[in-house]
């Protein structure tokens, strides 16, 4: 089974990233599962055309030990498996509980034992336990940071590697390399690749920005399935066959703050 975990800043696009990698996957003959670690529950919503409601979170609270798999795994595009963890609702407890007791029952029930594939979607919070289960306890061995050129963006992806450096010494736990999530910012993409080669990994896609993408989320489809001619779709399915192929996995050095302040100033010049 190939573990991955997508990690990156709130809003880099992400989840967009990840269902698009995972029905490009599909495609590719493999049996997929994506778990979305957040509560907002969207990270499948481009997969099933819906945001999933029956989260394992809700489900284990309102059946207990009775859940059955049926109730938690949902199938989308493609036959890709989708399951959303869930959280509680804000302001109340811990969002990364959630991740816990979700991975905790998939576990528990098998529910992903027979896939090829699992993608974990998880917020880029690695301070908090919930957030870094994946990381930790080995459900992901191969991480993959979604990052623009945004200096809050890189300092994110900088705090997610020290994560991935800190658990590498307990188990197989890697970083696969850094994907790139255009904002159209200045050099970004040669920044990228300058902050990827300071992490010890390598930037192993750049995505442009395209107005397809958006549109195909506003029809709550991933552009594989929107616009599967599309040059945006052949991007997708290229870092697909990547992430697949990928043996140059690492363990990341991370850098300073400051370190980072200067890469973006000295890139940032038009």
């Amino acid at each position: 089974m190939k573990k991955i975990a997508f990690y990156g800043k709130g809003g880099i696009g992400k989840s967009t990233t990840a269902a698009n990698v995972s029905a490009a996957l599909a495609e590719l003959g493999n049996s997929v599962c994506q778990i979305g670690c957040d509560p907002k529950n969207d990270s499948t919503r481009l997969l099933l055309g819906r945001t999933c409601m029956q989260t394992v979170l809700d489900m284990t609270r309102k059946y207990g030990d009775e859940v059955t798999r049926e109730q938690i795994v949902h199938t989308g595009f493609a036959g890709v498996k989708c399951v959303e963890a869930g959280g509680p609702e804000p302001g109340v407890g811990c969002a990364g509980r959630g991740i816990i007791v979700a991975l905790e029952k998939l576990n528990a029930l098998q529910a992903i034992a027979e896939e090829q594939v699992v993608l974990y979607d998880v917020l880029g919070d690695v301070v908090c336990g919930g957030f870094a289960v994946p990381i930790r306890e080995g459900y992901a061995t191969d991480i993959y940071i979604v990052s623009s050129g945004e200096l809050m963006s890189l300092y994110a992806a900088n705090n997610i590697a020290k994560g991935v450096t800190r658990f590498a010494g307990r188990g197989r736990v890697r970083l696969g390399g850094i994907i790139g999530n255009s904002r159209n910012i200045v050099h970004e993409q040669v920044l990228l690749q300058e902050f990827a080669a300071r992490l010890n990994t390598r930037l192993i896609a750049f995505i442009p920005r395209d107005r397809m993408v958006h549109q195909a989320e506003i029809n709550r489809k991933t552009v594989i399935e929107w616009a599967p001619q599309s040059a945006q779709a052949c991007v997708y399915r290229e870092l697909a066959g990547l992430i697949m192929e990928n043996a140059a996995l690492t363990v990341p050095t991370p850098v300073g703050f400051e370190e980072l302040e200067e890469l973006v100033l000295q890139y940032g010049v038009e």
